[in-house]
């Protein structure tokens, strides 16, 4: 699968937001207004998971050289996962929302 194919837009399945596909680079696996996400890749950008579930956001890291990222735990089976808190291109992630998440 081309990352084209992988970097679409989709329906956010906790808030209906409409989310559009990453402009600046990388993937976009969560909502830019709630947060959450899908578990939908066994390594990000695969889109290589069964589970399907709905991953909370539980708090940011630091990374370095990756900046920021949000921590995501799937609520059906717990797998966590850190993805990159998108902070530039055409849908931000809400910055109030990043803010209100605990740092780990």
């Amino acid at each position: 699968m081309s990352r084209a194919e992988q970097n679409t837009p989709f329906g956010c399945g906790r808030c209906g937001a409409d989310v559009p596909a990453s402009t600046d680079g990388h993937y976009r696996n969560h909502c830019p207004h709630c947060l959450w996400s899908r578990h939908v890749d066994v390594r990000p950008g695969d889109r290589s998971s069964s589970c399907a579930g709905l991953m909370e956001p539980t708090g940011l890291v630091d990374k370095g050289g990756k900046g920021w990222q949000i921590v995501h735990r799937c609520v059906i089976c717990g797998q966590r996962q850190p993805n990159r808190v998108v902070r530039e291109g055409r849908a931000p992630d809400d910055l109030d929302e990043l803010l209100a998440l605990r740092w780990l």
